[in-house]
């Protein structure tokens, strides 16, 4: 595909962006932008293909609208593609090892050489700089979730492991930080004209995100214990298995919506429900012993999707807990249009998956092409950087560029 039959549309429209790297992170943030009108141009290495490629339809959905050329980057000749492709780029983002440009003789500075308002990402798992044995490392979601804290606190009590939270969590948090800094740099580098390079640790996105969690064991030395899905002070256990198998989630906390839940099991006019309360607590004793019983015994009695709809026609916070083949049918997914189709290029056929969201009124995303197969842009992308037929055969021969 050539930039001259993309659709225009979206608030990222006339934005380049080049991607270089596998798997998630990197690739991801290089579709959020695509989706919104951006022209993304995704380099995957010639020594192998993108991991992705072995999960099924994934591939498809973290890399539509990409356009794709596969490029030896560290080469002389990938460099001097990279430098064309840089020169009238807004946007690069790169996911290796922390170093790894650099080593390359790509850095930030000689990046500024080719175009100085260009905004680079880095997404890495420990970032850019620091202790240089960890700079070094490598990482993979799981391993972020480790080093950050975040699988310390996630998982069954003691004697089970610490738990990684599915899928790729740590992977599609980067990527959505990487994707508002690299905005939040684009938006400062137009005015200024000065480019801007930016260090996202996989580590730091998820030790971000800990809350209350975080900032009570620093400042006060509390680890918090594994709890599944208990917690710590409370006696409720929000989530419950119903009639028919399935799950609901509840929110039983508030004045309020406990007033409106205790009314409907039948315990209102207990004297142990008369003082007012917000939570029901495990030290409560008495009153949470019953509360508890009344939840299990009406979730036990109820399907989950009768439990949902009794709750919330009462006001009272509750979700299914949704399998795949609920979000087909539910008519929320369905009105949103949540779940959408395209076609993809790589099995020939239309496949499902989430649409771009979050959903703008006035420059709405798109999805016009799926995940490109192996080097699908090559030819197209390096005519436009000006290459010769003969030039780019010349890279096809050197393995500078792969199909």
């Amino acid at each position: 595909m050539e930039s001259n039959e993309m659709p225009t549309f979206g608030n990222l429209q006339g934005v380049k962006v080049v991607a270089v790297g596998s798997a998630i992170a990197g690739p991801f943030v290089g579709t959020l932008f695509a989706e919104q009108g951006a022209d993304v141009i995704y380099a995957e290495s010639t020594l192998a293909p993108d991991m992705f490629r072995m999960f099924g339809d994934v591939f498809t959905v973290e890399h539509r609208n990409q356009r794709a050329i596969a490029l030896d980057v560290p080469s002389p000749e990938g460099k001097e593609i990279l430098a064309r492709l840089l020169s009238g780029c807004d946007v690069l983002v790169e996911n290796s090892k922390g170093g790894t440009w650099a080593k390359w003789g790509l850095t930030d500075e000689a990046l500024w050489e080719i175009n100085p308002k260009l905004v680079i990402a880095h997404i890495s798992g420990f970032g850019q700089t620091g202790d240089p044995n960890y700079v070094k490392r490598g990482s993979y979601d799981p391993i972020g979730q480790a080093f950050s804290g975040f699988m310390a606190i996630n998982g069954e009590p003691e004697p089970a492991p610490p738990y990684a939270v599915k899928p790729f969590t740590g992977d599609y948090f980067t990527a959505l930080t990487a994707a508002w800094a690299s905005v939040a740099a684009l938006y400062r580098t137009r005015e200024t004209g000065i480019g801007e390079s930016i260090d996202i640790a996989q580590y730091e996105c998820l030790a971000r995100i800990q809350g209350n969690f975080l900032t009570e064991g620093v400042n006060f030395g509390k680890q918090p214990p594994r709890m599944g899905n208990k917690d710590l002070i409370s006696a409720t256990e929000s989530i419950q298995k119903c009639k028919d198998g399935n799950y609901v989630m509840t929110g039983l906390g508030g004045a309020a919506t406990l007033k409106r839940v205790e009314a409907l099991w039948g315990l209102a006019d207990d004297p142990d429900f008369a003082e007012m309360h917000t939570v029901i607590l495990k030290k409560d004793k008495a009153r949470a012993e019953k509360f508890v019983k009344a939840n299990r015994d009406f979730c036990q009695s109820h399907t989950a999707e009768e439990v949902d709809r009794i709750l919330n026609e009462h006001n009272i916070p509750c979700s299914v807990v949704m399998t795949y083949d609920m979000m087909l049918t539910n008519p929320q997914y369905q009105a949103r249009e949540t779940i959408t189709e395209w076609y993809d290029p790589i099995t020939k056929r239309m496949v499902k998956g989430v649409g771009p969201i979050p959903k703008f009124k006035n420059n709405p995303s798109q999805i016009y092409r799926g995940g490109s197969t192996y080097g699908m842009d090559n030819e197209d992308v390096l005519s436009e950087l000006g290459f010769s037929e003969a030039e780019i055969q010349d890279f096809y021969d050197k393995k500078i560029i792969k199909k």
